[in-house]
């Protein structure tokens, strides 16, 4: 199993910046994909950003020019630097890792707690 803790989130200003990190534990080594997802209550969860350990990375466009998603692979780190935040990207913000295993490549993912970012108008 994989576990994954997040944290970076919290309260900042419109048009401020913060960074989330995530850290993957457990069966880390079968880890193809991280990324970023978000949800606000009453919608479904969104992709934000996700990168393949090659460093291929892509974004939602409400992302693109404002987030950046990067990873360590030594410290099976993800982050997401998100700079010139607005209202819109308040969220509870959920890390994920997905892998495939066996011949098959049957698909699996886990999902971090979530971590709270609010945008102050």
């Amino acid at each position: 199993q994989v576990q994954l803790v997040e944290s970076g989130g919290g309260l900042v200003q419109y048009g401020g910046s913060l960074r989330l990190s995530c850290t993957a534990s457990g069966r880390t080594d079968f880890i193809s994909t991280m990324g970023w997802y978000r949800q606000v209550p009453g919608k479904q969860r969104e992709l934000v950003a996700r990168i393949t350990g090659g460093g291929i990375a892509n974004y939602a466009d409400s992302a693109k020019g404002r987030f950046t998603i990067s990873r360590d692979i030594a410290r099976n780190t993800v982050y997401l630097q998100m700079n010139n935040l607005n209202t819109e990207d308040t969220a509870v913000y959920y890390c994920n890792a997905a892998w495939t295993t066996g011949v098959q490549r049957i698909y699996s993912d886990a999902w971090g707690q979530g971590t709270q970012v609010t945008v102050s108008s």
